[in-house]
């Protein structure tokens, strides 16, 4: 199954993808935004391709983008169906020479993703998919192959997490899942490509209990249920995308929808953290 908007949409990450790889490792110029986030040439470059082709292709759906995302909330709440954006997640891998950053596009509609498009400019893998569409890794030049959760391994857990940002509360609940499981490997990884990795199977679950914006996990949320996962607050509710005056995530707990220790994992998230 597949969604008519989707193919177009590929082609303009790649494009902006295309558009971002002149400005790898050339010691392109930081410029700090009201947030203390960066922002590079890197980043408006992509941001431009994708506003302008998003609104070429259905001019009736509003774009979100995080270069582009002071818009009034008495606007973004008469939204029905939009995109959200971001042109350069990871730009603190980028600075720092990685391969680590991603284009990520997604639609949303009543405040669920319908379909999310993950690419990778250092190496051109692109990550698509949605709820009830499937979700697929294609490579360049070869046919896309589709991509599903594992089910719990037998030799324990792997865990992602971010590089940059960890928390206290992060680590309190994965001393809890080492008391519950036993050993767990964690591997470090950058931006979007962390459900990614979920998505394909190579990971088992990815906690997020420090700040996100909603550009960051929308469209790499989408390859994940595509794939049979889910985010889910820390709360136990699935992870959604109302209009609201702050633009950031509740903490969050992305993995495989019907592992067996899903309920405890959600348990341990409440007794643990509180509700943010």
């Amino acid at each position: 199954m597949s969604h008519p908007l989707l193919p177009a949409v590929l082609a303009l990450v790649q494009q902006a993808g295309a558009a971002i790889l002149p400005f790898w490792r050339q010691g392109v110029q930081v410029v700090e935004k009201a947030d203390a986030s960066p922002v590079t040439a890197a980043d408006l470059a992509a941001h431009r391709i994708l506003a302008d082709g998003l609104q070429a292709l259905d001019a009736s759906i509003p774009v979100l983008s995080e270069e582009d995302a002071d818009i009034a909330l008495s606007e973004r709440a008469l939204w029905a169906r939009w995109w959200l954006v971001d042109p350069l997640d990871g730009t603190k891998e980028f600075i720092a020479d990685s391969e680590e950053f991603t284009v990520n596009v997604a639609l949303i509609e009543g405040g669920q993703v319908v379909f999310g498009v993950v690419g990778i400019p250092a190496s051109g893998v692109v990550y698509y998919g949605g709820s009830g569409l499937g979700a697929w890794r294609a490579e360049p030049g070869e046919e896309p192959q589709a991509i599903v959760v594992r089910e719990t391994p037998a030799s324990g857990l792997t865990v992602v997490a971010s590089r940059r940002h960890g928390s206290a509360l992060q680590e309190q609940l994965l001393a809890a899942l080492v008391a519950r499981f036993g050993d767990i490997e964690r591997v470090s990884v950058g931006s979007s490509l962390k459900f990614c990795q979920l998505a394909e199977g190579s990971a088992d679950f990815y906690p997020r209990l420090a700040p996100t914006s909603q550009w960051d996990t929308a469209a790499a949320q989408g390859v994940l249920e595509g794939a049979g996962g889910v985010v889910l607050t820390l709360q136990g509710e699935p992870l959604r995308y109302e209009a609201k005056e702050s633009l950031l995530n509740p903490f969050f707990l992305a993995l495989p929808a019907d592992v067996e220790w899903r309920a405890v994992l959600v348990e341990q998230a409440k007794r643990l953290t509180p509700a943010n």
